[in-house]
């Protein structure tokens, strides 16, 4: 396996003429591109990885279209996601914007939705979440996720964790943009320094709410 030494500009290169040109005559005479300077580069960087955190998966490029009005069959982001529990974990992404990590949840069927909020409001739970999600703010984390625009039903408007409760999905990120170091093997290790700070929210939504991944 090939070390990680950062992402070549072609990369992004690759995602802003794809975003131009979403189609196969394009993806066809640029594949070549895509797979050394996308592909590759996350494959290895997610080896580095894969002992502490877990193997990843890696999305596939093309877009499911069955069901779109938006037919462009090519996605014009590579991301890939490491599972601690059911749609929980790490997330990685590279895109014509750059780079991004992330983490939490980012779906829940009604049961792991129904338990995650049931430990929101557990006083002693639900205040961890807090502290973990202040810890994460202050250290420069965006907390994100779907959130319902009303109350929850069931739930008290006023409940002072309100909402938490509205999220339907839990996530925080960070984006480094067009930064130097993504272009550098020190990349892997920023990368591998996220997601140990994040792990206590991860691990939370895991024992919590979504389960352990089998």
């Amino acid at each position: 396996m090939s070390q990680f030494t950062g992402f070549n500009v072609a990369a992004l290169d690759f995602y802003e003429d794809l975003e131009a040109d979403n189609s196969k005559t394009f993806w066809d005479a640029h594949k070549a591109v895509y797979d050394e300077h996308v592909r590759a580069p996350v494959v290895a960087l997610l080896s580095g990885l894969e002992e502490e955190f877990g193997a990843a998966k890696i999305f596939r490029p093309y877009r499911d279209v069955r069901f779109s009005k938006d037919k462009t069959p090519y996605k014009t982001q590579q991301g890939a996601f490491v599972a601690k529990g059911a749609s929980t974990g790490w997330y990685l992404q590279i895109d014509p914007s750059g780079f991004r990590t992330g983490a939490g949840f980012y779906r829940a069927e009604a049961d792991a939705l129904a338990r995650y909020r049931r430990a929101v409001v557990d006083e002693r739970h639900g205040k961890a979440l807090q502290k973990i999600l202040a810890r994460l703010t202050k250290a420069g984390w965006t907390t994100g996720g779907d959130t319902l625009k009303t109350v929850p039903r069931g739930f008290d408007a006023d409940h002072p964790r309100i909402e938490l409760l509205r999220h339907k999905s839990l996530t925080v990120g960070k984006t480094y943009g067009f930064e130097p170091i993504i272009h550098t093997p020190k990349l892997a290790d920023a990368v591998r320094a996220d997601w140990r700070q994040t792990r206590p929210l991860v691990e939370w939504v895991a024992e919590h709410a979504t389960g352990e991944q089998a």
